[in-house]
């Protein structure tokens, strides 16, 4: 069975659960999926919210390998996502990169706005994105302990300075298509509206936006249908 874990924040609670949805719907294998959800891990993080952390998730997603028990794999990915692929495509990557300890897609770009969603500062530093989708082969990270996060830096955790540069093998982009800091492009696997998702009013319009609804209406169905 293949661990997800989804950043999870109550200001886009609707993004996981579509985000969900969508991973389950089209996936021919096992998954588990769960939130990393901050007020889960009472006593276990223990870092207050900085000013540059847009979301509840913003650091917390560095406990995945905690979470779980520094065993196999597992993937991360933030909330404001939507996978238009069958996820065991991802998990027969990840069996051809044992030697990795994270692979991802490593963007190499400049946001173009200075703010997003909620009109919170866009931060800029390099390898932005890296960690925005994260596959952990979890007996690799053991550095990743919930002491270390509470104490690093937000850089040294979004840089990865707790890895050797060799360590982060590479995705290709289509497992985490920037919406709107990228064209358009129909054989993107995982969309990721990083600027802002459609469920935002300023950001209804986004490419993909007319996708995540479907999702969003998809998910709805399913839930009146068992009620």
């Amino acid at each position: 069975m293949l661990r997800i874990y989804i950043g999870y924040d109550p200001v886009e609670s609707v993004a996981f659960y579509t985000l969900a949805h969508s991973i389950q719907r089209r996936s021919s294998i096992p998954v588990s999926i769960a939130p990393v959800a901050r007020h889960h891990l009472k006593g276990v993080y223990t870092r207050t919210r900085g000013p540059t952390e847009s979301t509840d998730f913003s650091l917390t997603r560095f406990l995945v390998p905690w979470l779980s028990g520094f065993d196999a794999w597992s993937v991360y990915m933030d909330c404001d996502m939507l996978c238009r692929a069958d996820i065991a495509d991802l998990a027969r990557t990840m069996e051809r990169h044992g030697d990795a300890a994270v692979l991802l897609c490593k963007h190499d770009y400049v946001p173009s706005t200075s703010r997003k969603f909620l009109d919170r500062v866009q931060t800029r530093y390099p390898r932005k994105n890296w960690s925005s989708l994260m596959a952990f082969n979890n007996a690799r990270c053991r550095a990743l302990t919930p002491d270390y996060v509470n104490g690093a830096s937000p850089a040294d955790l979004h840089r990865f300075a707790w890895l050797a540069d060799n360590a982060i093998h590479e995705l290709p982009l289509e497992w985490n298509w920037l919406v709107t800091e990228y064209p358009h492009n129909p054989a993107a696997k995982i969309v990721h509206f990083t600027l802002g998702g459609p469920y935002f009013p300023e950001y209804r319009d986004a490419d993909y936006a007319e996708e995540w609804f479907a999702e969003f209406e998809s998910m709805r169905q399913c839930g009146a249908s068992s009620g």
